[in-house]
């Protein structure tokens, strides 16, 4: 059964925990013992019997013989080899080792062991640890057999580690940091998306930035040693703290979580006969202790669980300025409340501030314009912050997008609004208004700030500002920040071309390790009666990576940006800064074609452009150290945004 379903938590996100076992002639016993009896979902077991080696078989070749399964492929259903078995690669194959007779052995039996994995349609092959520092031989061949794979998956077992200078653990077999490993074997496979990690937890971990880098790769599974449990005061298993929270990460990340190694918590009631007499699983405790970590996890609030489905789902930047924005996108954005009420208190502020308190009973009507009204919620908040603060208010709102304007027509006669309210159906940037305004307001921001043409609008809009006029927003910066995001990188490749490459990607970033703090990019302020306005940009940053988190491999920059509305009004998606609760906003993604590794003390040096053309606005960006990448989206070629 799964760890148990929760509060908050569809059926297809439980979590499930299996269970390391020897080789046994006997699978349908190794299942029962272990899954009807045991209460394990899956059994992670080896396929073939561990003395078994090739060059000591008799006959006239390879194809002659018989490989030692561990039972023939009808004594399970295909259903349950499927769902409750995972392979287990025999862990003594070395194919990088010095004795060419152990080397070609265990290229013959890796291949004839998936092949027998992928007749019996499992879903996923653990493979060995790589034995040494060298496993160019060992990639080649895993490489070689993913070509022709299209269901199985591989995972490579790695031991988490990452030495500080300390004292190793034993089981890391003189390894400074298995991450190397990892990043070592996926290079040489091409990162290829059927091949993720297994990593072994001990019962010492890394540090708290070293293990962060894990949430950024392809983690299938964590194989949890029972050495790794502590003894609680009743004599049952518990984890650390730390180790607690890093399977609170792992669950989070669709990681599974499997139990290896022999009890080490003697606890005789809990292994006598259960009531149908057959013997109690002595690894029984560790799932029970598995299943309350992740059944006493929080609850997702209600907007995560509708942001589900865009978890790492790339999406490309709206175009609102070029294209009509449709009903049901307008109706996404409305719902976010928290948005509307920060609009509202900085219209608030504008208004005190234009109307001070002494001057409020002298009838003054302020002048406010809605440049990008859209279906009203601004006129909304605006006339709100107006009735909050009795001052008397004229709005024009200003709508390019001709089936919004219906909706603002019927929203003014539905709200009483005639005497108040003038709607313009225009394009901001070409309308000749008849007066000037007091406070402008717009909601142009995107993702990354000014990405979708905030600066180019508001230009051409602030010319019916009045000199001393209020710019609601105010000012707003981009930020970015690089991340390892192997989920992203591989949907980004696996279209094929460059032009994906060179494209940013809206996106609700989830399984990424983000490896440094952001930084800021391009400011702008408005509003900008400065006669040499020029909105083109160029920032160079360097970032440099904790000391105590060893190297990483870069696969793009996250983006996000902050925004003043008014004086201490502000408004972003900043992971340090964000606005609490608001969700009109995913990051933005821009991916490297090729990914950069960075190690710790060398910093990495990006340089970002903001380019501006008769018709459209792009972006271009490159990693000068610590090693050059190619120039991404010269001339706008792959991504823009019309003008």
């Amino acid at each position: 059964m799964p760890l148990g379903e929760r509060g908050g938590w569809e059926r297809t996100e439980s979590r499930y925990c299996g269970v390391e076992t020897d080789f046994s002639n006997d699978v349908t016993h190794l299942l029962n013992f272990n899954i009807s009896t045991g209460g394990f979902d899956y059994i992670l077991a080896p396929l073939v019997d561990p003395s078994y080696r090739p060059s000591l078989v008799e006959g006239n070749g390879v194809d002659t013989q018989v490989l030692p399964v561990s039972g023939s492929d009808l004594v399970l259903s295909p259903s349950q080899w499927s769902s409750h078995v995972v392979g287990k690669v025999s862990s003594w194959i070395d194919l990088d080792s010095e004795d060419e007779v152990l080397r070609m052995d265990s290229e013959t039996t890796l291949k004839q062991e998936i092949a027998w994995a992928t007749h019996l349609s499992l879903q996923a092959c653990l493979l060995p640890t790589p034995k040494g520092k060298s496993c160019a031989n060992y990639a080649r061949c895993v490489n070689q057999i993913l070509q022709g794979l299209t269901t199985l998956q591989l995972w490579l077992r790695v031991p988490l580690v990452k030495s500080d200078g300390d004292s190793m653990d034993d089981t890391s077999e003189g390894l400074n940091d298995s991450w190397e490993l990892w990043n070592s074997f996926r290079l040489l496979c091409e990162h290829d998306s059927k091949l993720s990690v297994a990593l072994d937890v001990l019962s010492t971990l890394p540090s708290e930035t070293s293990l962060g880098r894990w949430m950024g790769e392809s983690v299938r599974a964590a194989i949890l040693s029972t050495d790794a449990f502590l003894t609680n005061a009743r004599g049952y298993p518990c984890l650390s703290k730390r180790h607690q929270k890093l399977i609170a990460g792992f669950f989070d990340h669709a990681a599974q979580v499997v139990i290896s190694g022999k009890p080490v918590h003697n606890l005789q009631k809990s292994l006598d006969s259960n009531t149908e007499g057959t013997a109690k699983n002595p690894l029984r405790i560790y799932l029970d202790y598995v299943a309350f970590l992740f059944q006493k996890m929080e609850a997702l609030p209600e907007q995560e669980r509708i942001e589900l489905g865009y978890r790492d789902f790339l999406q490309a930047p709206l175009q609102p300025l070029m294209d009509n924005l449709e009903a049901q996108t307008y109706e996404t954005f409305e719902r976010d409340s928290v948005k509307y009420i920060q609009y509202q208190r900085a219209v608030e502020k504008a208004l005190v501030d234009r109307v001070p308190d002494e001057k409020a009973s002298e009838l003054t009507t302020v002048c406010l314009m809605v440049v990008g009204a859209g279906r009203g919620p601004l006129v909304r908040a605006s006339l709100q912050a107006a009735e909050e603060t009795d001052r008397k208010l004229k709005v024009y709102a200003v709508e390019k997008n001709p089936n919004a304007v219906v909706t603002l027509h019927n929203l003014v006669k539905m709200e009483g609004w005639e005497g108040i309210v003038t709607i313009i159906s225009c394009d901001m940037r070409f309308w000749s208004a008849p007066e000037q305004a007091d406070i402008l307001v717009s909601e142009l921001l995107g993702s990354f700030g000014d990405n979708e043409l905030s600066p180019e609008c508001l230009d051409g809009a602030q010319r019916f500002l009045k000199p001393d006029g209020i710019s609601i927003p105010s000012s707003y910066t981009s930020f970015i920040q690089p991340v390892t995001a192997s989920k992203l990188y591989n949907d980004v490749r696996a279209h094929k071309d460059l032009a994906h490459f060179e494209t940013a990607y809206v996106v609700k970033l989830h399984s990424v390790a983000k490896l440094a703090p952001s930084q800021s990019v391009f400011t702008f302020t408005h509003p900008n009666f400065s006669t040499k306005a020029n909105n083109q940009r160029y920032k160079k940053l360097q970032f440099n990576l904790p000391s105590d988190a060893g190297s990483a491999l870069v696969h793009g920059f996250a983006g996000y940006f902050d925004s003043v509305l008014y004086k201490d009004v502000h408004l972003g998606i900043e992971p340090t800064t964000a606005t609490p609760n608001m969700f009109s906003w995913f990051p933005i993604f821009f991916p490297l074609r090729k990914p950069v590794e960075v190690h710790p003390g060398t910093p990495l040096e990006v340089h970002f452009w903001r380019c501006c053309g008769s018709s459209k606005v792009w972006y271009e960006w490159s990693v000068s150290s610590p090693t050059p990448s190619p120039m991404h989206n010269t001339n706008g070629r792959s991504y823009w945004v019309g003008l």
